[in-house]
């Protein structure tokens, strides 16, 4: 029997540990079901992956730069200019991907939310190259908005072998806009196992609050920033809970742990703060997370961390997959707050207060939902292995 290698492109690196997260979980689930694949990562920052286990290996899949001096760039500028044609460009740049095309059967597009930015022709050239060469192709754990989609962007969809949508907003969106080849699942994050480390000194056991905020969120909408801070400091002035900053993205330029600092800094005289460190991987992580008692965050995986260890989650929330995974859990978009709502401090401090009083009915929800979650996260598989 042939045995499978399977290839994972399009991740970000682990410095985004919601993108740890999704590599973790989903090279563990492939390998549970079927221990002898072969299941490989190409990886734009293959140092910051090295600590993954099960991975077979790790590939470099940065871009190749080209100067457009060297013969590559004349010939890419020719094209371009006479035919209106950026594909050979896009060829040399990404080669460090497509070389991989004929060693691997299987290949997963696992950026999870690639498809939420815009046009970007480079997906669907290397995705061209992929079916071209008779491979197969799954686009895994995806969320994609209705505002995300045109008409070049659903082709590309409909090329895939398989599309795994990660919660059910993504996968009615998909099937409405003529997709047949979609099936809905959950994140694989929600299976993910923890690594519990000593807590700080200023952790109060039962009474810790967990809080993430993010550059993005910030970007996005200006005023968010002061209103979070308003947030932390009703918290503070209102209950006898110790905050955990608590950072989950630590790339350049969009790093939780800056804008986590001047939090800690502003408040902690009060003594009732600290900040968890920058260095952590997805599993500590969500050790921390997993002791909290509440926790409220903008990074989505932080979010499933917390859901998965059923603790009472508000979500700063920025697109549909915060949406969606919230209605998949609970029914309905609860303690979700959209990205023009997050600059509001009294919509904020009521959802907080909402949160608090229904603690313990949330809690109840989580313990009967998200083992059925779990089980829609394994269903992945299943569909990837009907391949």
């Amino acid at each position: 029997m042939k045995i499978m290698r399977i290839a994972m492109f399009f991740h970000s690196g682990s410095v985004n540990r919601g993108c740890e997260a999704i590599v973790r979980s989903g090279v563990a689930m492939i390998k549970e079901k079927h221990p002898d694949a072969i299941v490989n990562l190409i990886s734009f920052n293959p140092a910051s992956d090295k600590d993954i286990p099960l991975l077979d290996t790790i590939f470099d899949g940065r871009d190749i730069p080209i100067s457009k001096f060297s013969l590559f760039g004349i010939i890419a500028t020719f094209k371009n200019k006479l035919f209106k044609d950026e594909t050979y460009f896009l060829r040399k740049k990404h080669h460090n991907i497509l070389k991989h095309i004929p060693n691997h059967d299987i290949f997963l597009s696992i950026g999870g939310d690639n498809y939420c930015y815009g046009e970007q022709p480079w997906l669907y050239e290397i995705d061209r190259n992929i079916k071209k060469a008779t491979k197969k192709l799954v686009l895994w754990g995806a969320s994609i908005g209705d505002d995300d989609l045109s008409a070049e962007k659903i082709a590309d969809l409909k090329t895939f072998d398989l599309v795994l949508a990660r919660e059910s907003l993504t996968f009615q969106i998909l099937k409405q806009n003529g997709l047949t080849n979609v099936e809905l699942c959950a994140d694989g994050a929600f299976t993910m196992d923890k690594e519990e480390l000593p807590l700080p000194i200023e952790w109060q056991l039962g009474n810790t609050i967990g809080f993430n905020f993010s550059p993005l969120v910030w970007n996005m909408n200006k005023q968010s920033h002061q209103a979070a801070f308003d947030l932390v400091q009703h918290i503070l002035d209102t209950t006898d809970m110790t905050i955990a900053f608590t950072p989950h993205v630590m790339e350049k330029g969009n790093d939780d742990s800056e804008v986590l600092e001047q939090f800690f800094q502003h408040f902690k005289a009060t003594k009732r703060v600290l900040l968890l460190p920058n260095n952590l991987n997805a599993i500590q992580y969500k050790g921390y997370i997993a002791r909290m008692r509440f926790f409220i965050g903008a990074r989505t995986h932080a979010t499933i961390a917390a859901y998965s260890r059923l603790i009472p989650t508000l979500v700063l929330g920025y697109s549909i997959k915060s949406k969606g995974i919230a209605k998949d859990i609970f029914g309905e978009e609860k303690l979700v707050l959209s990205l023009k709502e997050i600059s509001d401090s009294q919509k904020l401090i009521a959802k907080f207060e909402e949160m608090k009083a229904q603690e313990k009915e949330i809690i109840t929800t989580l313990a009967n939902r998200i083992p059925e979650i779990r089980k829609m996260s394994n269903k992945a598989t299943e569909h990837l292995f009907r391949l």
